[in-house]
């Protein structure tokens, strides 16, 4: 017999499938993107509502102490998607298109494989949260009797709220910021005076954070489908920080030229003192060791703008290394 768990998966899987090649057949017939990010979000939130319908304890309400686990991930997953939905339709309107499908909506298979790629990238982060609606094992709480959620889902949950808060107060900041013009060439108001990519923190946090509460719902360390979800937070930090096309990777690096070349001594400072994710108060980041920055903090030399030797790009390699110092 298929367990609860493997069945809400699998029809999750379906129901992405069916999702995502729907859209794309629509999309090819009317050579058009348009709709590409909203179906990703509208994926998610069917993802979960599909889950958390079939996945709660039947014989309670949404609410009760057995499925309040359920209900508040849940819930704080469809804000956090309904959020991705609403920014990314809100930037390609800003945009007037999105320039990553001018080459590719007329050809099938590569149009096709975008809308596969997208398909994976909801199924994989939603990982956790599939986990634990399809979990048979309901809030039983702590120990004191009351059931509900333990000490440690509390705090998980908490800090799956809080991940997703972050990214939606630094992406309303950067949008207001770049609406008044751009001042001071970069953004350091708000989350962005502690942090160079706030937002993209809030991202990865809440995934682990999602990861770490869907383990209350397992059956301990030896839970192979608790584990699979750790899918979610990995796969997660290597869109953001290791694809060239989107993300950190994406911002730093050569693309760092045109502060370099406008403000390069502010740009300097501010890099020098400001964490690349976790906000650290009163430039706290300069006094890091640089071991751990490279470690631990994930600013890698992959993210330094390094001019080259002709000086084309505005600065000498010498100007550049005393500038980074």
């Amino acid at each position: 017999m298929v367990s609860q768990a493997l069945s809400i998966i699998g029809v999750s899987a379906a129901i992405t499938a069916g999702i995502q090649l729907s859209g794309f057949a629509v999309a090819f017939a009317m050579q058009t993107e348009t709709f590409y990010d909203i179906l990703g979000g509208i994926n998610f939130i069917t993802l979960g509502i599909y889950s958390v319908i079939n996945g709660r304890d039947p014989t309670s309400n949404f609410f009760s102490p057995s499925n309040i686990g359920k209900s508040s991930c849940t819930f704080i997953f469809i804000i956090s998607r309904s959020w991705l939905l609403v920014f990314l339709a809100w930037r390609a309107h800003e945009r007037k298109g999105d320039t990553r499908f001018d080459e590719v909506k007329n050809k099938f298979w590569m149009f096709l494989l975008y809308w596969t790629v997208q398909g994976i990238w909801v199924f994989c982060i939603s990982l956790p949260v599939i986990f634990v609606n399809g979990s048979d094992k309901f809030n039983v709480g702590d120990g004191d009797g009351k059931g509900g959620m333990s000490v440690f889902e509390l705090i998980m949950i908490i800090g799956f709220g809080f991940g997703v808060l972050t990214e939606i107060v630094a992406d309303i900041t950067k949008a207001k910021w770049v609406k008044n013009g751009r001042i001071g060439k970069f953004c350091t108001i708000g989350l962005w005076k502690y942090s160079r990519h706030p937002n993209y923190f809030g991202e990865i946090f809440q995934w682990w954070c999602a990861f770490l509460f869907a383990y209350g719902s397992s059956n301990g360390l030896k839970d192979i489908q608790w584990w699979t979800s750790i899918i979610s937070p990995l796969f997660t930090m290597h869109i953001l920080l290791n694809t060239a096309g989107t993300g950190v990777y994406n911002a730093n690096g050569k693309n760092l030229k045109r502060y370099y070349d406008s403000v390069p001594e502010e740009y300097a400072a501010y890099r020098k003192k400001t964490s690349i994710l976790i906000p650290l108060p009163f430039g706290l980041y300069e006094y890091i060791p640089m071991f751990l920055k490279r470690t631990i903090f994930l600013d890698f030399m992959k993210y330094e703008y390094i001019a080259d030797d002709s000086g084309d790009d505005g600065n000498s390699v010498g100007e550049e290394k005393k500038l980074l110092s």
